[in-house]
């Protein structure tokens, strides 16, 4: 391949996992980031939002890495 060329990549048919939270859960996310924190609290924590997603059922499972990349996008 020569120097400043790049192999342009063809698109996947279907994507390689699920997203984990779609726009209702990332709505759902983004209220509750902005909500008041839990008692005794001062800010809210990328895995306190995480688990309260899941106490919610909002998703059956999320980690605190996805909580935190899906709010920078939204910010």
């Amino acid at each position: 391949m020569p120097h400043g060329e790049f192999e342009v990549r063809k698109p996947q048919e279907r994507p390689s996992r699920p997203r984990t939270l779609d726009g209702r859960a990332e709505a759902k996310l983004i209220a509750l980031a902005c909500s008041p924190p839990p008692g005794g609290r001062k800010a809210w924590t990328m895995q306190l939002l995480a688990d309260r997603l899941v106490e919610l059922e909002v998703v059956p499972a999320v980690c605190d890495e996805t909580v935190r990349r899906r709010l920078k996008k939204a910010n």
